[in-house]
């Protein structure tokens, strides 16, 4: 997180240099604070939305309820709002700021296709999220790449099509903060979504192992991922936005070497091979 803000005011004073103005350096963080916030606040509204996720109670689905109610009771965690998304794609995801006001959404497709313990396996790998404060991280994270992403197009946008800077920028100096600023508003967005993937990843390792533990029973999981790795289609409603919140890759597990590289998921293969590892 903190890298994430060296990157704003590093990438937001450089600019600032260029035009002279350390405003545009206040501006950078500010804009970087209030989007956290909103995130903070509100993201999770927004992927349940997205997600077309829909809130049901214990008499709509009692066999998921008592599943999510047994492994929050099981690893102390207080009950999240259990939703249900539409979709004949296997997967699930956690939101929320924090334990006390999460949330947890599973697919059709993945009630259809597990298994009680594989189902179990799935929930607590997602209450692991919960409980290891990825929820939040991982919003505030997707804000803050966004941003950076965002205050790099719009001045390269405003140099392109505007141009203007300070005065000197004539002179050998001016010239120079120039190319590094353009340098930096193009290597930013890439270092910050690099950042953001090996986050993901990480994170995704540990709410596997995290979720084996609190079941005793990593095949389960296991054998779910192996499950959801054989649906190859993706999610009917996706969003690059939210895509790094669910157990695997909504957008299928098909695809290009080079789009697998830059998954927000780790390979699914790797997380069944360390799963299975655990029972030895």
């Amino acid at each position: 997180m903190g890298f994430f803000l060296v990157i704003v005011i590093a990438l937001g004073w450089v600019i600032s240099r260029v035009y002279n103005s350390p405003a545009i350096l206040y501006l950078a963080v500010i804009i970087s604070l209030v989007q956290a916030l909103i995130s903070y606040y509100s993201g999770d509204k927004v992927a349940l939305a997205v997600s077309g996720a829909q809130e049901i109670q214990k008499k709509d689905n009692p066999t998921l309820w008592n599943v999510v109610e047994n492994l929050t009771i099981t690893s102390g965690l207080p009950m999240p709002k259990v939703y249900i998304i539409n979709d004949p794609a296997p997967n699930a995801f956690a939101t929320g700021r924090d334990p006390e006001h999460s949330s947890l959404a599973v697919t059709t497709g993945l009630l259809d296709r597990m298994d009680k313990p594989e189902l179990e396996g799935v929930v607590a790998h997602e209450l692991s999220h919960v409980g290891n404060y990825d929820i939040r991280l991982m919003m505030i994270v997707v804000v803050l790449v966004g941003v950076i992403a965002l205050i790099s197009d719009l001045f390269i946008r405003i140099r392109f099509w505007f141009g203007g800077g300070d005065d000197n920028n004539n002179s050998g100096s001016g010239t120079m903060w120039l190319i590094i600023a353009i340098v930096a508003a193009i290597l930013a967005p890439i270092i910050a979504t690099l950042v953001q993937l090996a986050i993901s990843r990480k994170r995704e390792f540990l709410a596997d192992s995290t979720g084996a533990l609190m079941t005793r029973y990593p095949s389960a999981l296991a054998s779910a991922l192996e499950k959801i790795a054989g649906y190859k289609k993706p999610m009917q409603r996706v969003s690059s936005a939210t895509s790094h919140l669910f157990i695997s890759n909504p957008f299928g597990n098909a695809g290009s070497y080079f789009s697998r590289i830059f998954s927000t998921h780790p390979p699914i293969q790797e997380r069944i091979k360390n799963l299975r590892e655990m029972e030895k």
